[in-house]
């Protein structure tokens, strides 16, 4: 049955265009005020769309009374024209939102004032260069002047880096409302897309945004090497920050949502567990560049990866730094999306006539197996299986994690495994062989044990400790010594979600039934005698 309800839209971009995507799937009609060649309206043919501008009142009247809810994709509207409208129609976020979130700095101060921290800043507004000049003393250098309006994707923004700049300033920025914001060294900026219903405030994972130019160029799901409790306090800021304000949508508490790899099914009151992110993955931007078609060149250059998704705007003709599209690359690692979006990040580059200089190299390749060990001892028991390991290209890390000498350490290191990229252990012990039990009673993660042939009892012990895990945690126990069953056992269930990883076993199987069948024809044709001289053993 279709939804009879209406969704009025002020704006027609890439993100009233994604807004229809997910609307056309529900069967809810959006209507759109904005040119009749926009983004959005290129994907929804209804004579419910309206064509003019979004700030005109007169427009945005019309558009609310043929609709149950109105809402935006961009924050620049008439919001004293959405006041008047909010008494005959829904409003999401309410006007009230709209109309300090407008206001860069009206929104510092109100975050403030919801006890939410905020970079220090200063407003500026009248104040010309004498109060830029007074705030570089106050502040230091550099500092951040920025425009309270119209300020989007580094519009807006100047880096202020010495008393000597304010001139130029002042020149690029001088006829706006301004102020000023203290400097913040940061490592990286993690950003988290906020969904705020009629139920509580819920959040997707958090990421890890990449600007370059003050334009996000690059988002990371997850983020890279940033622990679990760093993610959580991200969430927890933007559910306190969007918290604060009224009314009900999807809020971006760094970046844009277009640029999220999301992955939640529709509905109007999503549960906790809906807001997921298609994880590992990485999202590029595609900037206009030189030539009006440089977008539809990237394109072509990202169908030859086969893990890419591709988004174009449909915004005609490129300019140089519009955005025009993005491309999101989903792999089994991270690393492997970075080694597969890389020659795209670099044809981007190369469309904008930037030169390919030194670049950060990709994220050391995590370990998708941990091979830990009671003693080191352990090691040379080891070695056939890391050799499958290595042979497959399975990333792994070899760690000594005594379960009775360094109890703590085991512990840690087991608790905090579910948080990295590991998605198998592997537990070699011998004696009362606790190790791999200890293990899986502290991780989620499936756990292998591999039993050690020790000085007494020939590792049965250590087998018969492995298998008689109480019922609740299991242990997948391979034979004693049988460190090869071990690997070959962590690559399936790697494998089993992992195409790539279940190919190079599939081959390497190949392998192994080649070679049987070429020592059964020698066999045949020699004889065992001859066959037998030949292997050293007659």
């Amino acid at each position: 049955m279709a939804d009879s309800r209406k969704v009025g839209v002020l704006g027609g971009g890439q993100l009233g265009r994604m807004l229809i995507e997910a609307a056309n799937r529900l069967n809810i009609q959006v209507n759109v005020l904005d040119a009749a060649a926009s983004p959005a309206k290129q994907i929804s043919a209804h004579e419910g769309h309206i064509e003019g501008s979004f700030k005109d009142a007169a427009a945005v009247k019309k558009l609310a009374q043929a609709c149950d809810v109105v809402t935006v994709e961009i924050e620049h509207v008439d919001t004293h024209m959405l006041e008047e409208v909010a008494g005959e129609v829904a409003v999401e976020p309410s006007w009230k939102t709209l109309r300090t979130i407008k206001d860069k700095y009206a929104q510092k101060e109100y975050l403030k004032e919801h006890g939410v921290d905020v970079a220090e800043s200063e407003d500026l507004e009248g104040k010309g260069v004498e109060g830029l000049k007074a705030v570089g003393e106050r502040f230091g250098y550099p500092f951040m002047l920025k425009s309270k309006t119209e300020a989007y994707d580094g519009r807006g923004n100047f880096v202020v880096k010495t008393a000597d700049d304010v001139d130029a300033a002042i020149k690029a920025l001088g006829d706006r409302p301004l102020y000023a914001e203290r400097w913040a060294n940061f490592r990286m900026e993690l950003a988290v897309m906020v969904v705020k219903t009629k139920d509580g405030v819920l959040t997707f994972p958090t990421v890890e945004t990449v600007h370059e130019d003050s334009i996000c160029k690059l988002t990371y799901a997850p983020p890279r090497n940033v622990s679990k409790a760093t993610t959580e306090r991200a969430q927890q800021l933007a559910k306190k920050a969007i918290g604060a304000f009224e009314g009900k949508g999807v809020f971006g508490h760094a970046p844009s949502p277009s640029t999220m790899p999301t992955s939640a099914p529709s509905s109007t009151s999503p549960s906790p567990s809906a807001l997921r992110l298609r994880e590992p993955s990485i999202m590029l931007n595609i900037l206009g560049g030189k030539t009006p078609d440089s977008h539809i060149q990237v394109a072509h250059k990202a169908y030859a990866s086969p893990n890419a998704s591709i988004h174009l705007y449909g915004k005609g003709d490129a300019r140089p730094g519009r955005k025009m599209g993005h491309i999101t690359v989903t792999a089994p690692s991270l690393a492997e999306a970075e080694r597969e979006i890389q020659p795209l990040v670099d044809f981007v580059d190369s469309q904008k006539g930037k030169p390919l200089g030194p670049r950060t190299g990709p994220t050391t390749e995590a370990p998708l197996v941990a091979v830990i060990m009671g003693s080191d001892s352990d090691l040379p028991v080891l070695k056939a299986g890391l050799q499958i390991l290595e042979k497959l290209q399975v990333p792994f890390t070899v760690r000594i994690t005594s379960a009775h000498r360094t109890p703590d350490w085991l512990r840690e290191f087991s608790k905090k495994a579910a948080d990295s990229e590991l998605r198998v252990i592997i537990g070699a012990a011998g004696g009362a062989a606790h190790l791999p039990g200890m293990c899986a009673s502290w991780t989620t993660l499936p756990v292998i044990g591999l039993p050690v042939k020790a000085t007494h009892m020939d590792g049965w012990d250590s087998l018969v400790s492995m298998t008689q895990m109480p019922r609740g945690e299991p242990v997948a126990t391979v034979g004693i010594n049988n460190s090869t069953n071990a690997a070959l056992l962590a690559v399936r269930i790697l494998g089993a979600t992992d195409l790539a990883v279940r190919e190079r076993l599939r081959v390497w199987m190949e392998g192994n039934e080649k070679e049987v069948l070429r020592k059964d024809r020698e066999l045949l044709d020699q004889g065992f005698e001859k066959y037998l001289k030949g292997m050293g053993k007659w």
